[in-house]
């Protein structure tokens, strides 16, 4: 097998992009070096592979510097309306190629690094992911950070610096284990500490009502110090800021007069406020009413407010006096988008400061508040939604649930104006659910105090509508929106398939990369032959590639020429990786009735990580690794049936799986995935898809026609049908022989033989309470991993679909997506003015 080109072998052929000047080379080997010996303090005979790392991020970092500050000076300077992306998740992966490519550099650097004898690619992998997210939900928060900075967006992202991220998963005897991610123990290059913008946050105490208004006193006070990360937008020298806090304990923290004489055990208890910032709960569609979860979200909340405040007050740069004094402009120069309900406190926060700390009055402050807040909804499934219990807010932010009972008292009024007498109106839409506790409905709250509330793909924006937020769309519809997903093209297709995207840039130019739509016009080449093999070998490659990959990580030996079926995600019951185990049985017993049967091969691949405290989850994986041990050791099986699981998954192996997949499982139960963002990676990077419709995959199939996707399976209405009807899964059971006989293997032990009885949770959910009506589907499904079969028999045939699939993938660009939100939401324009680099004069009359 002919060793695959690394990345950086292909960079070096003569691609299109920034051919690297040898004025730039000479540098950043000259920076590199002094990086080397005065940051690092080290000298070649003893630096080690991280210390070339560090050395190289630095030097990249520098080129950031005076773009970062010159962007800032322009923000304060041109005073436009500022866009606050308020999530408790960023899941960024790695900065270093992200920022070369932004800022043009990967080829001078690459060029650099191998004059001074080191691999690039091997000093990329040493970085550590900031894995500050779940999911979906986090690295939506990322692409867009990446596309408010490309379309020249004023924009800010706030958030935690939790020190643990995601957990490590390791897999032992099949079993997932977590391990804490110690991601900062080397130091975090890309961030840089703002200790004089830190700011205090109020917990617990009590409310005074005086004749100046409410007073919250006897507060405990916890610091708030901010990190900055810069956020280099495309080749537009444009460099916003990721902004996360991290928690400090005040100086005087616990030395009060109780405790005079215990100073040591006053210090030690430091640690009781720092945890605020300590570790990202790993809950991905899954509330966990902790106090410690809701600390988290008011700290970034109060944090944030306070600094989006003094920004709003400061006039020109530099200046920290307080010169705007009336909020009359408020809702015109700032813009807060809520990701989700975990920072839904924004709007009580910002009612507290304009009421009891700025005095205006209440209608005044409620119209600043509504105009400036916008909630993002990204499920609806109900374990998700975060109802607080009224107690814990009492306690802990007792002037905010002062505040929120205003807020709903004065929200039914309205409705009792409008629909008189009907009382159970008012209890469903109440933002306070009674009942044993008393609970806080966050998402009624985010809908009354937003302007506007939007779904993340059109069929979810039309669920939220007729379902969970009915009541609130009867009332101001105009007030919701839908806003489709969207991903970076530039991690997600620039940095991670580089081969594919020079091929693309040949054929119809780089402007793809900032306006995605223009992939369409590869179809003016889907009968070109040469092109047509050119698309089929770079997947090849890839696939090659991906293939040493596993065998150095997994000891695994695959076959390169299979299908490589993949789903990576997290675990879950309703995205239903339990539907493609049941395929995989089915497929292995059919090879073993048949041995001598010509069968298309594949490697299939599950990936993705279990919420700890998830039984069924954690069990799911098992159940994988399991059947992965009787499969792989089948010598009946051979090389026709492999069954991986992908250990670990996070953004740095995304990169690396999403280019060699050949098909994409993307397979939730009709109306449970709000959008998907894997699924139009895969698109994007020339997988085809297999799935429901469900989330973004219906507009997938609208871009691409129906045809080039592979989607079968029960529509929303059919599952609602299903739903008033009653499901029973015994019906199928007893119906399809291939279905019941996979069954009962898993139910009899084959998959695990010296604990028979190990996976019948599994199998009593799956026949007596299966929410997600996984054998409903299983027919459809394994006729249409059929017709994957039949199609891939034509290789041709196969790739001309692949490339219907990237000309269709356009819309699907976070570009668009956030062009969207500022203009339909944020009421700002993208601008595509090319802030002038650091090293020529500020454009005449900006000054």
């Amino acid at each position: 097998m002919a060793k695959p080109l690394t990345d950086q072998e292909k960079r070096r052929q003569i691609s299109v992009r920034d051919i690297a000047g040898l004025g730039d080379v000479a540098e950043i080997k000259t920076n590199f070096n002094r990086h080397l010996h005065f940051t690092l303090v080290k000298d070649r005979n003893v630096a080690t592979p991280r210390d070339y790392y560090f050395a190289l991020a630095h030097t990249v970092r520098d080129h950031l510097v005076g773009r970062w500050i010159r962007t800032q000076q322009y923000y304060y300077e041109k005073d436009p309306k500022r866009i606050h992306y308020l999530s408790l998740e960023f899941y960024m992966g790695r900065t270093l190629q992200n920022t070369m490519i932004n800022l043009g550099l990967q080829n001078a650097c690459d060029e650099a690094i191998y004059q001074l004898g080191l691999d690039l690619e091997e000093l990329e992998d040493i970085e550590e992911d900031a894995g500050l997210g779940n999911g979906g939900l986090g690295r939506l928060a990322a692409c867009f950070l990446d596309s408010m900075a490309t379309l020249g967006l004023a924009a800010y992202g706030y958030g935690i610096r939790y020190e643990f991220g995601i957990f490590n998963q390791k897999v032992t005897n099949g079993w997932q284990v977590e391990e804490a991610d110690d991601w900062l123990r080397y130091g975090n290059p890309w961030e840089k500490a703002r200790p004089e913008y830190m700011l205090p946050v109020h917990f617990y105490g009590h409310v005074e009502h005086t004749a100046e208004g409410a007073k919250w006193i006897n507060t405990q006070v916890v610091l708030a110090m901010p990190y900055d990360t810069p956020v280099p937008g495309y080749k537009n020298n444009t460099v916003n800021t990721m902004r996360l806090w991290s928690a400090k304990a005040p100086n005087d923290f616990n030395l009060e007069e109780f405790n005079v004489g215990d100073y040591i055990q006053a210090v030690l208890d430091r640690n009781l406020a720092e945890n605020i910032s300590r570790v990202l709960y790993p809950n991905d569609n899954f509330f966990e009413g902790k106090e410690l979860r809701l600390k988290q979200e008011y700290f970034v909340v109060a944090a944030t407010l306070q600094d989006i405040i003094r920004r709003f007050k400061s006039s020109k740069f530099g200046c920290r006096d307080p010169v705007r004094t009336s909020f009359e402009t408020f809702p015109d120069k700032v813009a807060i988008q809520l990701n989700d309900t975990h920072p839904a406190l924004a709007i009580p926060e910002l009612m507290r400061i304009l009421v009891d700390v700025e005095k205006l009055d209440w209608d005044k402050a409620w119209e600043i508040t509504t105009k400036t807040c916008a909630y993002t909804n990204h499920t609806v499934l109900p374990e998700a939604l975060e109802r607080w219990p009224v107690t814990m807010f009492e306690l802990l932010l007792p002037r905010h649930l002062q505040i929120i009972y205003e807020i709903n008292q004065r929200h039914l009024d309205k409705i009792k104006e409008q629909f008189p007498g009907d009382m159970d109106r008012l209890r469903r839409m109440s933002l306070i659910e009674e009942g044993e506790p008393k609970r806080i409905n966050m998402a009624h709250l985010c809908v009354v105090g937003s302007h506007a509330v939007n779904g993340v793909a059109q069929i979810h924006s039309d669920i939220v509508k007729s379902t969970v937020f009915k009541d609130f769309y009867d009332i101001e519809p105009e007030k919701f929106q839908n806003k489709t997903n969207g991903i970076t093209p530039r991690r997600w297709l620039l940095l991670c398939n580089p081969g594919l995207a020079d091929l693309i840039t040949e054929k119809i130019g780089e402007d793809f990369t900032t306006d995605l739509f223009q992939l369409r016009n590869l179809l003016d080449f889907i009968d070109d032959e040469a092109f047509i093999r050119n698309v089929a070998n770079v997947k090849q490659e890839n696939k090659q590639k991906f293939a040493v990959y596993l065998e150095n990580e997994y000891h695994v030996k695959i076959n390169p020429e299979s299908i490589f079926d993949i789903q990576v995600k997290r675990i879950h019951e309703y995205k239903r990786q339990l539907l493609n185990c049941l395929h995989i049985i089915t497929f292995y017993n059919r090879i073993k009735k048949d041995p001598n049967k010509v069968f298309v091969p594949r490697t299939i691949m599950i990936g993705g990580k279990a919420a700890p405290g998830y039984h069924m989850a954690k069990l799911i994986i098992k159940l994988i690794t399991s059947v992965g041990q009787v499969v792989n050791n089948d010598p009946v099986v051979g090389d026709r049936l492999k069954v991986i699981f992908l250990e670990n998954y996070r953004v740095s192996l995304a990169e690396k799986v999403i280019p060699a997949a050949d098909l994409s499982e993307q397979i939730s139960t009709a109306g449970t995935e709000a959008s998907g963002t894997g699924n139009m990676k895969f698109m994007l990077n020339g997988a085809l898809t297999i799935g429901t419709m469900d989330g973004a995959n219906v507009e997938m199939a609208e871009e691409a026609g129906e045809d080039n996707l592979f989607i079968f399976g029960m529509r929303v209405e059919d599952v609602d049908a299903m739903d008033r009807k009653g499901y029973n899964a015994k019906e199928y059971y007893d119906r399809l022989p291939e279905l019941q006989q996979a069954t009962d293997q898993i139910r009899s032990g084959l998959f695990s033989p010296k604990e028979p009885e190990l996976f019948k949770d599994v199998v009593n959910m799956l026949m007596n309470h299966d929410r997600f009506k996984v054998f409903a589907d299983y027919e459809a499904y394994i006729a249409c991993q059929e017709k994957v079969n039949e199609l891939y028999k034509n290789p041709k045939e196969w790739t001309k679909v692949v490339i219907r699939n990237i000309a269709a993938s356009g819309k699907f660009s976070s570009d668009r997506t956030i062009s969207e939100y500022a203009r339909e939401i944020w009421g700002v324009e993208p601008s595509n003015v090319k802030i002038p680099p650091p090293n020529e004069p500020r454009i005449s009359g900006d000054a």
